[in-house]
């Protein structure tokens, strides 16, 4: 007997100095947005004062666009994510992306308030900042379910949506990224708060591309950085515990007018087809359009194809 719970003693030891070393190799603290600037903020990258934030934006294109086309992006995202997007438009279209509250380079909210109604109204400050009266509005993920609840409490801004694999119904996934499981796990969050092993970034990444095979070294880098932003981290599970579905809010899809482009990866498992089908029936006169290969950002994953449907929605009477 003694024996055995010295071996088993000796397991248990060997197994905490894994752990511990784990933990020590993969200490990740937070970083100032200072040091990540040089690289994921150049021209025409700016930070603007914007709801009490210090917002990182983007406005490229023609100033006289008379329906700028503003581009918000989804979870744990950047401005980054329509890159593709904008090099493809800007040449004949204002193209407006920022980094959302608790996100990019743009950080934590100030009154750390990640509700639906609080990113509705950052979106009308970044446009009154701006001087857009109305725009044509596209979200990814969370920056989908931001923008179609912008379109229902503030209508007269929004003059056409494009949603991309959008959120805000009560939600049923078929998979989610390692990363939001653990901040979304009591006694693993709070440890995700400082320990961020490169591994669970490049799983999370590939877990939201149809074709895993498509995440580059270089894409990695991006959200690895870009999470580690200072209160990045703690703003993620926030927005977790605070954004949540809303029932009233949902009943209002039924009354959006705006002409309505829903475009949808066929191997999202975060929000699958179903909810793009559920958009389609129950916004009048909406165009579903779906990529079977592609994941749950199609705008990143293949952002010519897809712009290609933008373009083509956008130039329709």
């Amino acid at each position: 007997m003694k024996r055995a719970l010295k071996i088993f003693g000796g397991l248990l030891a060997a197994l905490l100095a894994a752990a511990g070393l784990h933990i020590a190799f993969n200490w990740q603290p937070d970083r100032p947005v200072e040091a990540l600037t040089a690289r994921w903020a150049p021209p025409p990258s700016q930070f603007a004062p914007i709801a009490g934030m210090s917002v990182h934006l983007r406005d490229e294109g023609p100033r006289d666009d008379p329906l700028p086309i503003v581009l918000l992006h989804g979870t744990s995202a950047s401005l980054h994510t329509w890159e593709g997007w904008v090099a493809a438009l800007k040449d004949r279209r204002r193209v407006i992306s920022y980094d959302m509250p608790g996100f990019g380079l743009t950080g934590p909210e100030p009154n750390g308030d990640y509700t639906i109604g609080n990113y509705v109204k950052v979106v009308v400050a970044v446009l009154d900042h701006l001087g857009v009266q109305r725009c044509v509005l596209a979200g990814n993920s969370l920056g989908g379910y931001v923008a179609w609840a912008t379109a229902a409490l503030q209508p007269q801004r929004v003059d056409k949506l494009v949603l991309v694999d959008a959120g805000g119904y009560p939600l049923r996934s078929t998979s989610v990224p390692l990363a939001f499981r653990i901040m979304r796990t009591p006694g693993l969050r709070a440890l995700g708060h400082h320990v961020l092993p490169r591994s669970v970034v490049r799983s999370s990444v590939r877990n939201v591309f149809g074709d895993p095979d498509k995440v580059t070294p270089e894409l990695v880098d991006r959200y690895f950085d870009l999470a580690t932003r200072a209160g990045n981290r703690a703003a993620l599970e926030a927005r977790f515990r605070q954004t949540q579905p809303d029932e009233a809010l949902v009943a209002r899809i039924r009354e959006l007018k705006q002409p309505t482009l829903i475009l949808w990866g066929g191997r999202d498992g975060l929000i699958p087809p179903a909810y793009g089908q559920r958009f389609h029936q129950e916004i009048a006169g909406s165009r579903l359009v779906m990529f079977d290969e592609l994941g749950h950002v199609p705008q990143e994953e293949d952002p010519a194809r897809t712009v290609a449907a933008v373009q083509e929605f956008l130039a329709a009477p």
